[in-house]
């Protein structure tokens, strides 16, 4: 064995050789060692793989910090020693799913495997699938649990798995925490049950896609006569390799679209993903593919999932007849000033909807929510803090939708998570409607914008690597919080709304109120710097990497349609030069 390693790696490298792990793990550790390649030992060894609030995500290879058989058996076992506990006496149930990504299927069985091993039944789909249905699937079923094996848009190289509670949703508190307690309790492989029992497992598909695409897709139609005059609306859409392969070009045939194009080169699922670099339809080089084609067929609408399917990237020809993609502010905007509209022309806003969004998501939805009467909740970045709305808010009123900046939008409440499958439902329906009226999407965006402001947003990523970048991040939190610059881009700062402290603080005065305790809010270390001229900063330091991030919103009046791009650049300079008042770099 190598000496370059250190002590505690060296032990721990020894025990999976040594221990009671399969002869191809085991192989494949004693190359690594034969190789003397200390590097990739120390990175596979170091820690262990962590089971965080989501769940694991990370690189697929043997040791105790990536992704094999044993760091998900481990998972799993924890996660079944927690259901037992929660669920005494009771029959437990749990679905699980998978994507397209490499070892996915495999991580799935061994996933079912161990829950069956410790007397839990397992709903099993038999295929890749997109989560939005594993969230369905839950609550269908019955289930007091779910997983879904994915890394979402990572790249290849990674995989994850994301834990589910009985509401559909990802886990919550306390659930959370007490799963991760359940996980690092497991000391050994040899505390794993990986001999699955396979009377428990049951394989599960087309009956259960039936279910969702009449609950959640057909249901969701606010405008089935638009759809039915458009029906040949020209439509490109890609799966990027991944699941929505499955569901997608089902859900559009069956609210009555006929004229789906779809990107046969990445129409197959390949956890490779062969054709691009990231399999992220934020990323302008995972559209092109689907963006040539509708130059090609003159489309009106192109739509791209990722791997899992939940969220959702789309382009539009602009006023210049350029391909042209949407952020995530943008889609989410539009998706709730359609379907506020659509249900108030169909006479079913009774006073008791609700939208709910992120609190980094653009406050344009704030805006329109407000101008139809209609409450719009703000939760902490995450869409299980979403869900938990809905969950709260159940039988008493009725959500419309919602979603966040980061692609990820939810129509109705049959799904607890993001639904880049009924999103791509309503963005074609609402796509139809506009072309009903003689305009283009980007009309639409428009008219969005000359009703209710032009709203922009920034996203500023700084990476602070080791201890100095932690303490520059530190610093950065402090002074958003403590010392708040006078003016920014010339516009004097109003109210700090710090969030690690749940109160909202008058800059000119000092008094400090608590936060509305609205649902979804919990003490998060979040700053949000809200300016005179309607300006929003938002800093948040991320939980995983050395990164802080900054959102910046800004907003003026949209007079006409000819001054889209001038109003456009001019709020994306007023970006900028927030960035430079504050320092940022």
């Amino acid at each position: 064995m190598s000496t370059g390693l250190d002590a505690i790696i060296r032990q721990k490298v020894q025990n999976w050789v040594s221990g009671n792990y399969d002869e191809t793990t085991k192989t494949a550790v004693q190359k690594l060692l034969d190789e003397e390649n200390d590097t990739e030992l120390t990175d596979a060894f170091y820690k262990e793989l962590e089971f965080g609030t989501g769940g694991l995500r990370g690189l697929i290879g043997v040791g105790s910090n990536r992704m094999n058989k044993y760091t998900v058996g481990a998972a799993t076992q924890g996660l079944a020693n927690y259901l037992k506990k929660s669920f005494p006496g009771q029959e437990i149930k749990v679905a699980i799913a998978h994507d397209s990504r490499n070892m996915s299927p495999e991580f799935a069985q061994v996933t079912a495997d161990v829950f069956s091993a410790n007397g839990i039944k397992v709903f099993l789909f038999k295929e890749l699938r997109p989560t939005p249905e594993l969230s369905f699937t839950i609550r269908l079923l019955g289930c007091q649990s779910g997983v879904v094996i994915t890394a979402s848009h990572n790249p290849k190289e990674y995989n994850g798995y994301k834990a589910y509670w009985n509401d559909g949703a990802q886990v919550v508190a306390p659930h959370d925490k007490n799963i991760i307690a359940e996980v690092n309790n497991i000391q050994s492989v040899d505390d794993i049950n990986f001999q699955g029992n396979p009377d428990l497992i049951e394989k599960i598909g087309e009956e259960v896609d039936e279910k969702y695409l009449e609950q959640v897709i057909t249901k969701n139609v606010v405008n089935p006569g638009v759809i039915e005059r458009q029906k040949d609306l020209k439509i490109v859409y890609t799966p990027i390799h991944g699941t929505g392969i499955t569901l997608v070009p089902k859900a559009l045939e069956k609210i009555g679209f006929t004229n789906v194009t779809i990107v046969e080169e990445q129409a197959t699922p390949d956890g490779n993903f062969p054709t691009v670099v990231y399999p992220n339809p934020e990323e302008t080089e995972a559209m092109t593919l689907a963006m040539n084609k509708a130059k090609e067929i003159d489309a009106d609408l192109v739509m791209a999932t990722d791997p899992d399917a939940d969220r959702v990237g789309s382009a539009v020809k602009n006023a210049d007849g350029e391909w042209q993609l949407l952020n995530g502010n943008q889609m989410a905007s539009l998706i709730i000033f359609y379907l506020l509209r659509a249900w108030k022309e169909a006479g079913k806003l009774t006073g008791k909807e609700f939208v709910a969004k992120t609190i980094v998501t653009t406050n344009l939805i704030d805006k329109m929510c407000d101008r139809y009467g209609v409450n719009c909740y703000n939760t902490l970045t995450g869409f299980k803090y979403i869900a938990g709305v809905i969950r709260d808010l159940e039988g008493r009123e009725q959500f419309i939708g919602g979603g966040e900046e980061s692609y990820g939008y939810l129509i109705g409440d049959a799904v607890r998570d993001k639904d880049a499958i009924a999103s791509c439902a309503i963005i074609a329906e609402l796509a139809a409607y506009a072309k009903d009226q003689g305009l283009s999407l980007f009309d639409m965006l428009t008219e969005m914008y000359m009703e209710n402001g032009f709203y922009y947003e920034g996203l500023i990523s700084l990476t602070k690597k080791g201890k100095e970048g932690a303490e520059e991040i530190q610093r950065m939190m402090s002074d958003m919080r403590n010392n708040p610059p006078a003016e920014v881009a010339g516009s004097k700062p109003v109210t700090i709304l710090d969030y690690q402290n749940l109160v909202s603080k008058d800059v000119a005065t000092g008094q400090q109120t608590p936060i509305a305790a609205e649902m979804g809010i919990e003490k998060s270390n979040v700053i949000q710097l809200i300016l005179a001229d309607g300006t929003k900063v938002s800093a948040r330091p991320s939980g995983t990497e050395p990164k802080i991030k900054f959102y910046v919103s800004v907003n003026a009046p949209l007079e006409k349609p000819e001054d889209f791009n001038t109003t456009y650049d001019s709020l994306k300079a007023k970006v900028k030069q927030i960035q430079e008042d504050l320092g940022l770099k």
